[in-house]
């Protein structure tokens, strides 16, 4: 527990804590539009079940660093006239979740915006199971981010003076339990913030979008992808997060300043649903 005495210690915990609740936020999103199509009951148990499955993940992830930088390793190349690649293992499990997100997030847009409605049938549009699949999923491709990260901010071979390598690890532990613990507590009032505003949902499903071109850019620059002789670079976490953001500001600028007369009705939207059956009771 010396370690936690140090200045520099506190500094990188606050550091690395407030940096995973910045990359869990895209996590949260697709937990909540995911666990939206569930009964009410099994809502708060999906959340937290994805959640702790981050949590396991990610700390799997790290005491297995040696396995995980090994997957750094190139397993194969191959070459045309237009395009180069050393794929390694790394890059085929984000290529492989950015395709996942794209189509995740592309297929829910189209079923809120033109699916049939199911909920007025009063069933659940998936079950527990088959949610909790799916959060598992892509809890997976963002942990090995999320870890890569942390590792990067705090080198285990090189360490900061008097943290030596256990210090190091225990210090992204306990960040990340305490990111986890953060994001738990909050992530019940954002879904439910999210799912009353059908804008929300959308302009979260595109952030999804973002993410997964994000995702593939970044799996590619890791298979030292070239196309045509150019490589191809990763996109910068920065731009992306500045661009969510700036985005949610405008949104809630435009909650604030105007409330909608006819509001946008997607398809399984039980909260919505319900709003709308009492407003038709008061009515009558």
């Amino acid at each position: 527990m010396e370690i936690l005495l140090q200045p520099d210690a506190w500094i990188a915990l606050l550091t690395l804590t407030f940096l995973e609740i910045v990359l869990g936020i895209d996590n949260i999103v697709f937990i909540s539009i995911v666990s939206n199509k569930l009964d009410k009951k099994d809502q708060p148990k999906a959340r937290n079940i994805g959640l702790i499955l981050a949590m396991i993940f990610r700390i799997l992830l790290l005491f297995g660093i040696t396995w995980v930088l090994k997957l750094q390793d190139v397993l194969f190349h191959f070459e045309t006239s237009w395009i180069k690649a050393g794929i390694t293992g790394q890059s085929l499990i984000i290529i492989a979740g950015g395709l996942f997100l794209l189509y995740k997030s592309v297929t829910e847009i189209h079923h809120k915006l033109e699916g049939e409605e199911e909920s007025t049938s009063g069933k659940a549009s998936t079950t527990l199971t088959n949610a909790i699949t799916q959060i598992a999923i892509l809890n997976l491709v963002f942990s090995f981010d999320s870890i890569l990260t942390a590792i990067g901010l705090v080198s285990l071979d090189n360490p900061p003076a008097g943290f030596g390598y256990t210090g190091g690890m225990i210090i992204m532990i306990i960040s990340i339990v305490l990111s986890i613990i953060i994001m738990m507590a909050f992530a019940g009032p954002v879904s439910k913030f999210v799912n009353e505003h059908p804008t929300i949902q959308i302009l979260g499903l595109s952030f999804l979008i973002l993410i997964g071109v994000m995702l593939l850019a970044e799996g590619s620059h890791l298979a030292h992808v070239e196309l045509l002789g150019n490589a191809v670079h990763s996109i910068p976490k920065g731009y992306l997060y500045f661009a969510i953001f700036f985005s949610l500001f405008v949104e809630f600028l435009n909650l604030k300043m105007k409330k909608a007369k006819d509001p946008v009705h997607l398809h399984n939207s039980t909260i919505v649903d319900d709003k709308l059956k009492d407003d038709k009771f008061l009515e009558k």
